[in-house]
């Protein structure tokens, strides 16, 4: 399997990711074949060789031939990819990004998402960019994105709406329970476009998985920074994993002092705001009074969310927390047709197959016809392994 590796240490625009898979080998020639099969024009790709701090990368500018006067909706964006020939998974790649574009730019406006008609999504150079983007994934052949924490910039930018704080709302709206981090540097480091691309392709932030690297690429953005190289790398690589690996957040608490009754909605809550496990184990504490370790797993843009429901909702005056890897079996969800009727069921997949039926899904099918609950597991069990 193919993976790539965006590493943002200097932020993420969308001419950036074009660059970067320009300097990987999409050739422009392709670009500009798959960018024909839109139903507009009067733009020029210029691609050109550029260095930050001596490091060389691909630098891409769209250069219109007459200014675009043009205000176009999501709606008209998803109209001219449905009615191109791209194929189908880059139209669904592109309409996605445009769609977190325009339902960020609704939120921040407070406005419905058909009353959404601005200038910075309907933009040509938005659209090459996305589409752009969309091809090099398809032409490096990548099946799995990752990416980097995404370092943000401070200050003020000037567009059509007026002078805006740095990160940009909408791009603030994007990266809404995506790790980032303050870079110290006044400049805008991630654009819109940048960000409706990466969270549209992957919602795997964090440290670069294990690979075997086969090429990197450099996307030169406009601006030179003093601090840093204002470049994008994109690292391509085959991943020889069988298993996957991730990076958590995991919350601990020590608590002694709480009616037993309230953990059992504690945990719902938990759950509800996005926790993916939690657990209680009985410990020691001082004094040698018994006590509960209360134990959360979740995604680090959850962090701050669950660690305050946990100092709301229990007797805790404090948590700790620290990121972990996790190696896990690659895992899927599906749907199951048997003969009690539909019922989800997730499929482990390494060396061996193993299934593990929904319990709140098998719980109904024995209460409504009364069988034994392993009954029901066995043949839901049998009908994945026939299928």
């Amino acid at each position: 399997m193919n993976i790539a590796y965006f590493d943002c240490f200097s932020g993420i625009s969308g001419d950036m990711i074009l660059g970067a898979f320009l300097d990987l080998g999409l050739p422009k020639d392709k670009l500009e074949d798959e960018l024909k099969k839109l139903s507009f024009g009067g733009y020029e790709i210029v691609c050109s060789s550029d260095a930050r701090m001596e490091i060389s990368g691909s630098k891409v500018r769209v250069v219109l031939k007459q200014k675009d006067a043009c205000h176009r909706s999501f709606y008209d964006i998803r109209l001219l990819m449905e009615e191109s020939s791209l194929d189908e998974g880059i139209k669904e790649l592109c309409i996605d990004a445009f769609h977190r574009l325009a339902k960020a730019e609704a939120k921040v406006h407070k406005k419905d998402l058909e009353d959404i008609h601005f200038h910075e999504v309907g933009a040509i150079d938005s659209i090459v960019d996305v589409v752009g983007s969309m091809v090099g994934i398809a032409h490096l052949g990548i099946d799995q994105v990752y990416a980097s924490k995404i370092p943000l910039g401070s200050g003020f930018v000037n567009c059509q709406h007026g002078t805006l704080p740095l990160p940009a709302p909408a791009t603030l709206e994007l990266l809404k329970d995506k790790p980032v981090y303050e870079a110290g540097i006044t400049e805008e480091l991630v654009t819109p476009t940048g960000a409706a691309i990466i969270t549209a392709l992957t919602d795997r932030f964090g440290r670069m998985p294990p690979m075997t690297i086969k090429g990197i690429g450099y996307g030169v953005g406009d601006r030179k920074f003093e601090e840093i190289p204002n470049l994008l790398r994109v690292i391509v690589g085959e991943d020889e994993r069988k298993r996957e690996v991730d990076t958590v957040t995991v919350i601990e608490t020590n608590i002694d002092d709480m009616n037993p009754e309230v953990y059992e909605f504690l945990m719902e809550r938990l759950f509800e705001e996005g926790a993916l496990d939690v657990s209680l184990s009985p410990i020691q504490m001082k004094k040698n009074r018994p006590g509960v370790l209360l134990r959360v797993i979740c995604h680090e843009g959850n962090r701050l969310r669950i660690a305050g429901i946990i100092l709301d909702e229990s007797t805790a005056l404090g948590v700790r927390y620290y990121e972990a890897d996790r190696l896990k079996v690659p895992r899927r969800l599906e749907e199951v047709e048997t003969k009690f009727g539909k019922v989800h069921v997730k499929i482990y997949q390494d060396d061996n197959m193993n299934i593990s039926p929904e319990y709140e899904d098998c719980k109904r099918i024995a209460k409504e016809r009364k069988l034994p609950l392993r009954k029901v597991y066995s043949e839901v069990v049998k009908t994945v392994f026939r299928k």
